[in-house]
């Protein structure tokens, strides 16, 4: 591997907070295209960044990802060919391939302080270990995955009648498809509910604001009629002294 590869791995390896920084360190180092490129390489957000940090810190837990994610996807086939295979088996592997790739995710992001969402982090640990090619480089992914679901597998001849088995892989993408649905149904649920409390935050910060300026207006006028009895108050009293100094005359 050339020293400009090993540098640009190194930038995805290294913090995300220092990511920009590193990069413009790096393309210092090369001028003319590798300048050029080095200058486009796009910053992660934080849940590809902590994929990549699996990739680059726990590769075992990334390998036995990807290992059942290939295992999962060959028994789908299988199956839908009407070839024997243990579609449940290397499902139940794989769920478990994809918790123990986030929890390693989230124990190296807090390392730097981050916290990646683990939802986000099992789509994407999901989708990365059934694609049929990789989205982009192993260990430089730069946005969030979502499952393909079903159609990960189209073009993938069917037997009829099927099989039981090859029921339970199309039974299984759908729930992929499903969770991928509901997951966005509950993110959209959560997104409205946020926008509802910040409106009603802001109504009520307004209202704060109105009551404020009613207060110091009362107060105002309050210490506006204060002074205004005070000289009431003293030029009754001048009044009354030559009142009485007049008739005592």
């Amino acid at each position: 591997m050339s020293a400009l590869e090993s540098g640009i791995d190194a930038l995805y390896q290294g913090s995300l907070g220092e990511f920009v920084s590193a990069r413009t360190a790096l393309a210092r180092t090369v001028s003319g295209s590798d300048a050029k490129r080095i200058k486009a390489l796009q910053k992660p957000s934080i849940v590809p960044w902590a994929v990549n940090q699996v990739y680059w810190h726990a590769r075992p837990t990334y390998d036995r990802l990807l290992k059942s994610g290939a295992a999962l996807r060959s028994a789908q086939i299988a199956a839908l060919g009407g070839r024997s295979a243990d579609v449940r088996g290397a499902g139940e592997t794989h769920r478990a391939a994809i918790a123990a790739a986030v929890k390693e995710a989230r124990r190296l992001a807090a390392d730097s302080g981050a916290k990646p969402d683990a939802d986000a982090l099992a789509r994407t640990f999901e989708a990365l270990s059934l694609a049929t090619k990789e989205p982009e480089p192993a260990g430089r992914l730069t946005k969030p995955l979502t499952p393909a679901g079903f159609e990960a597998l189209a073009g993938v001849a069917v037997k009829t009648p099927a099989r039981p088995q090859a029921q339970e892989a199309r039974q299984h993408q759908r729930e992929i498809a499903g969770d991928g649905k509901e997951k966005q149904r509950e993110r959209e649920k959560h997104e409205r509910e946020k926008e509802k409390k910040d409106e009603a935050d802001r109504r009520r910060r307004a209202e704060i604001r109105d009551a404020q300026a009613s207060l110091a207006q009362a107060r105002q006028a309050e210490a506006s009629a204060r002074a205004d009895w005070e000289r009431r108050k003293q030029d009754l009293e001048t009044a009354r002294k030559t009142l009485d100094r007049l008739q005592n005359s």
